[in-house]
């Protein structure tokens, strides 16, 4: 494409030879002739000097570098769409592998393509476009929709509903059962998990990611939302529309998150909260209370931010306020000794 082109493409401003052919992308230090790269942040605008690309996305209040730009609100959402055109995925081609094992009244759509030792179970449906890569397991009537993709070695158990233009990566199970028992004298009785999961048009979930079947009615994750690898999801979690949840994040059941909410790496969340629209839970945070929306919280347990940050300022200082109570109580012992 030529670099007039990609800013028609992205919306964006021109700077420098429109005629420019771009061939392929790359990152500000690896990029070379030919590539185009991009700068989001304005911390890294050291690295424009050293790069040997042809060309670079920029963001609008980053000044213009010295080879042919392309100036956009955001450089790294219009970089993503340049990775499209010019490195477009590979898709299978459509068709049954002859070792997949499919089970009675299956409605396939069109151009669907199914991988090696693939097993489908009775009554599954599933959408046009639809990629189902080797080594899956697809329960008795799970619902697929149109233009999902689900990668090698995952597990969706039976009655599970997954809508259109989801992304599952390797390793992930959906439809696993919840973790409930009923406890009497000492034992543990399991209690059936008799409900199912439903995964929304435009979610995307990571490697072996785990989301546990309701006990009663639906586990839920909201259209659009984003899952990092390795998080574990609960029975009866109702996840809102565009969240995105970050690596090792573990949501106890029943936990209710609004839309657009954030949740860092490694955060815990205990069973029978809210969590409210656009709150944001810090790394590691331990949240043991419903979290307002419009709220930033972080440490354990979760606090709001600001008072957070206040605690960990003190609890640095506490060596040194030892020493100093250490050296009073000896003072005072001193003082002590003077007046008997």
């Amino acid at each position: 494409m030529t670099l007039k082109e990609i800013a028609q493409v992205v919306g964006g401003q021109l700077s420098g030879d429109g005629n420019l052919v771009i061939e392929g992308v790359g990152s500000l230090t690896e990029a070379k002739k030919g590539d185009i790269t991009f700068l989001a942040s304005p911390r890294y605008r050291s690295k424009v000097s050293r790069t040997k690309a042809s060309a670079i996305i920029i963001g609008e209040e980053i000044e213009l570098p010295k080879i042919p730009s392309v100036r956009t609100k955001n450089p790294y959402l219009a970089f993503s769409r340049v990775i499209n055109l010019l490195v477009p995925p590979k898709k299978p081609a459509a068709g049954i592998d002859k070792t997949a094992i499919l089970g009675k009244e299956v409605k396939l759509g069109k151009d669907i393509a199914i991988g090696a030792y693939v097993v489908i179970g009775n009554g599954v449906v599933i959408g046009d476009g639809t990629v189902i890569f080797p080594g899956t397991f697809i329960g008795d009537k799970v619902v697929m929709g149109k233009d999902t993709l689900i990668y090698p070695n995952v597990t969706v158990r039976e009655e599970v509903i997954i809508g259109d233009n989801v992304i599952i990566h390797p390793g992930a199970v959906i439809g696993s059962d919840g973790f409930g028992y009923a406890t009497e004298k000492g034992k543990h009785h399991k209690v059936p998990q008799v409900g199912t999961v439903e995964i929304e048009n435009g979610v995307e979930i990571g490697a072996n990611v785990t989301i546990d079947r309701a006990t009663l009615g639906k586990t839920v994750i909201g259209e659009g939302t984003k899952i990092d690898n390795l998080a574990q999801i609960g029975h009866n979690v109702r996840i809102g529309k565009n969240c995105l949840i970050v690596s090792q994040v573990g949501i106890s059941g029943s936990t209710e998150i609004g839309d657009n909410v954030i949740l860092a790496g490694q955060a815990g969340l205990v069973g029978h909260i809210t969590i409210g629209n656009n709150a944001v839970v810090g790394a590691q945070a331990g949240v043991t209370k419903s979290v307002p929306a419009n709220t930033i919280v972080s440490g354990y347990p979760a606090r709001e931010h600001r008072e957070a940050k206040k605690i960990n300022a003190q609890l640095n200082r506490l060596p040194k306020l030892y020493e100093n109570v250490k050296e009073l109580k000896q003072d005072i012992e001193k003082i002590r000794k003077k007046i008997k």
